[in-house]
């Protein structure tokens, strides 16, 4: 996905997703804040921010596996530390990969807005689990 030779998922184009990198173990994506990700108090919607949060983490994750295990988020704990309005900048979400096991893997992840500042956090677990063959 991240060099294109694989199309994004619809979650990417729906809240119009700027950019994805991904080296084992981290994943970061990137954001420009516009109006249609605003709650009614005219800031960005913690749904938005969760779902920046939650795909760098758990895709922290995808990058360690090897071909035929999956993985799903179990939890995602969120801190909501600043604001965030189209004066923000360019969102920066990077997420990594505290501890992975056999079963279940931990990663973190950190939005930072235009001027480096810290926005949120969330910590995550995912489950690790065999795909079935179709």
């Amino acid at each position: 996905m991240a060099d294109g030779s694989l199309p994004s998922p619809p979650i990417m184009e729906l809240i119009d997703l700027a950019t994805l990198q991904a080296e084992f173990g981290s994943v970061t994506v990137q954001l420009d804040p516009q109006e249609f990700h605003y709650n009614p108090l005219g800031t960005m919607h913690g749904g938005v921010i969760s779902t920046l949060l939650d795909t760098a983490a758990a895709c922290s994750v995808h990058s360690t596996l090897p071909a035929g295990v999956g993985y799903t988020s179990l939890d995602l704990n969120v801190k909501f530390l600043r604001p965030i309005t189209l004066s923000s900048g360019r969102l920066t979400c990077t997420g990594s990969v505290l501890q992975s096991g056999r079963r279940t893997a931990l990663a973190e992840a950190r939005l930072t807005d235009g001027a480096g500042r810290l926005v949120a956090q969330a910590m995550s677990s995912c489950m690790l689990f065999p795909l079935e063959a179709n």
